[in-house]
């Protein structure tokens, strides 16, 4: 690793130099099993042809030219992004954390419209926005935002999963604007929460004239057998947030907005040099047309379905494991003890994921898989569970 390099990864000497499909090859020429996607982002795999093409053939034509300019690519995925989610409106930039960054702008401007000099934003417990500035204050983890202290205020927090406590809050609190949440919490512990939550979250936001925000990052771009998840429900939320899988590897953020959330962003308000450049617009665009017309919704409820099934009869009795939860292919595995280790478990033996939350096993396997990957993916998932041996370094 270069010594050059700021030390803000615990990066493995490990380096990559070929992706196809499913698969990763390093530079010694061994073939690695992807069920991580970059953490959600090559939901299509690697090097999916149309979108290659398509990168292709805008790298030779035109990659920057401003904002000040009206960007075809640009507008042609702000059409389809609002076609395929009952949205109206979308501000485009270059991450997840900018995306919610727009986001919590968007609120605090609500609130002022509203005569709210103080806008305060409820927030949840465990989540995770961002490691800007205002997403790490918006996350509900302490692990995020150690050392950077003061945080910003503004941010009221209550329990995942727990509407009590929002109508609590609703009850006590009169500065409140807006909810942001996350449909399923990744780096929380792919907690999915309980059936009707969402819709509860959208009723009190109704009955208080509150925006509701949902960041999915994580869990958009047809992870969850829907394009985006909160289409597992009836709501559409007033502010959604899009990045990782849009551009498929190349970066994009979108903050998408609907009704009373449309107008509030305004000239002058927000903007980004790189946000919307026709680079990342037309391959956000190709991911969307991709998953249209090549059925990947199907296929991620069958493989998903597939998967699941393998992992809880294969696995049913392991002494390590609690539960197995999944939003379609938004995959955890939480175990009794801290299984960081497992990461180089698997890594040696050719299969690339991660653990978060310490005790939870996160799978996020490209959305392309066939019958076939899905069963080599599952007997590989399941002989490196059964393999591994916790240690006392690592229970």
């Amino acid at each position: 690793m270069s010594e050059h390099l700021v030390k803000a990864y615990n990066s493995l000497s490990t380096s990559f130099t070929r992706g196809e499909g499913i698969y990763l090859w390093d530079s010694e020429g061994k073939r690695y099993l992807d069920a991580l996607c970059g953490i959600s982002v090559t939901n299509l795999g690697h090097n999916y042809p149309a979108v290659t093409e398509a990168i292709q053939q805008q790298a030779s034509t035109l990659l920057h030219t401003s904002n000040i300019y009206s960007i075809e690519w640009q507008q042609k995925l702000a059409n389809l992004i609002c076609e395929v989610s009952g949205m109206d409106r979308v501000f485009f930039g270059n991450s997840g954390a900018e995306a919610n960054e727009a986001a919590i702008k968007v609120a605090r401007l609500y609130g002022h419209s509203q005569g709210n000099s103080d806008p305060h934003i409820i927030v949840m417990n465990n989540s995770f926005h961002g490691r800007t500035m205002a997403t790490l204050s918006a996350s509900g983890g302490r692990k995020v935002q150690a050392g950077f202290e003061p945080l910003l205020s503004g941010f009221i927090r209550a329990p995942y999963n727990d509407i009590e406590s929002i109508q609590s809050i609703a009850k006590n609190n009169q500065k409140v604007v807006a909810i942001l949440a996350e449909p399923v919490q990744g780096e929380g512990g792919i907690i999915v929460p309980d059936e009707g939550y969402i819709e509860a979250l959208r009723q009190i936001c109704d009955k208080n004239n509150w925006l509701l925000m949902l960041d999915e990052v994580q869990t958009g771009i047809a992870r969850s057998g829907k394009m985006f998840a909160f289409q597992q429900t009836n709501i559409i939320p007033d502010v959604l947030t899009l990045a990782k899988a849009l551009g498929n590897g190349v970066p994009i953020g979108a903050c998408v907005t609907r009704g009373k959330a449309a107008e509030v962003i305004q000239p002058g308000n927000h903007g980004s040099t790189f946000g919307g450049n026709p680079l990342a617009c037309r391959a956000g665009y190709t991911v969307l047309k991709s998953i249209q017309k090549n059925n990947i919704l199907d296929n991620v409820i069958n493989s998903s379905k597939q998967l699941i099934s393998h992992l809880k009869s294969d696995l049913a009795g392991h002494p390590d494991i609690k539960q197995i939860r999944n939003l379609g292919l938004l995959i955890g595995i939480e175990m009794k003890h801290n299984y960081q280790a497992f990461v180089m478990h698997a890594f040696q033996r050719g299969l690339l994921l991660n653990v978060t939350a310490e005790k939870v096993i996160r799978l996020l396997p490209p959305l392309i898989l066939d019958k076939q990957q899905t069963e080599d993916m599952a007997q590989q998932i399941i002989g490196c569970i059964h393999s591994f041996e916790p240690t006392k370094t690592s229970s």
